[in-house]
């Protein structure tokens, strides 16, 4: 057996998903989720949190902060694009961002990657002293313990290790396919086979 799909298998088989991405399946009708590529941030037995990365809004963050009354005069063009990170607590921001300084309320992924939650950083980012590298969204998608093994079971998803490149600078429409490529997968062609079976 190969050792690829020793490792597919184990990822679907309860290996924790913390700094993976999940991209959904072609077939994978769900409206929260069609076509998305989400990055988990926490993954344990009590369950799964992650922000979706290909769902932009017409929002940007300079908007949401002349409605925190933070100045904005530093931000270029509006700052960056804020996108729908998923269907839970979508009014509350959540933030992927290069590690290196620590604010209020962080939680340090990787060595590279944190997220944080606290209003802190928004305001470091608008006075040109945030994180290199920052994604904005509201909201984020949720899992109950064990539900997205399940859903790993019945081939909603494939998973992967993440990639910085995809989070921070690839255009959002490319995101979703390019995270199954560096599994060496095709969504174009399992759509066009699903719609053959």
């Amino acid at each position: 057996m190969n050792r690829h799909a020793d490792t597919i298998r184990g990822m679907n088989s309860g290996a924790n998903l913390t700094n993976h991405f999940l991209i959904a399946m072609p077939g994978l009708r769900d409206g929260n989720f069609f076509h998305t590529v989400t990055y988990i941030c926490e993954h344990n037995e009590a369950g799964a949190m992650g922000i979706i990365l290909n769902r932009p809004t017409e929002i940007h963050l300079g908007d949401i902060l002349k409605q925190l009354e933070i100045d904005t005069s530093n931000l270029e063009n509006g700052g960056p694009m804020i996108y729908v990170g998923g269907p839970v607590q979508t009014e509350r921001g959540f933030l992927i961002h290069s590690s290196g300084k620590e604010w209020a309320s962080t939680l340090q992924i990787t060595p590279r990657i944190s997220v944080t939650t606290s209003r802190d950083v928004l305001d470091a980012i608008a006075h040109g002293e945030g994180p290199e590298n920052v994604f904005i969204a509201l909201g984020y998608a949720g899992w109950a313990g064990g539900q997205l093994e399940d859903e790993l079971s019945a081939n909603a998803w494939l998973s992967g290790p993440a990639s910085e490149q995809i989070i921070f600078e690839l255009p959002a429409e490319q995101r979703w396919e390019a995270a199954a490529k560096l599994l060496g997968v095709d969504l174009n062609l399992l759509s066009s086979e699903a719609g053959h079976a």
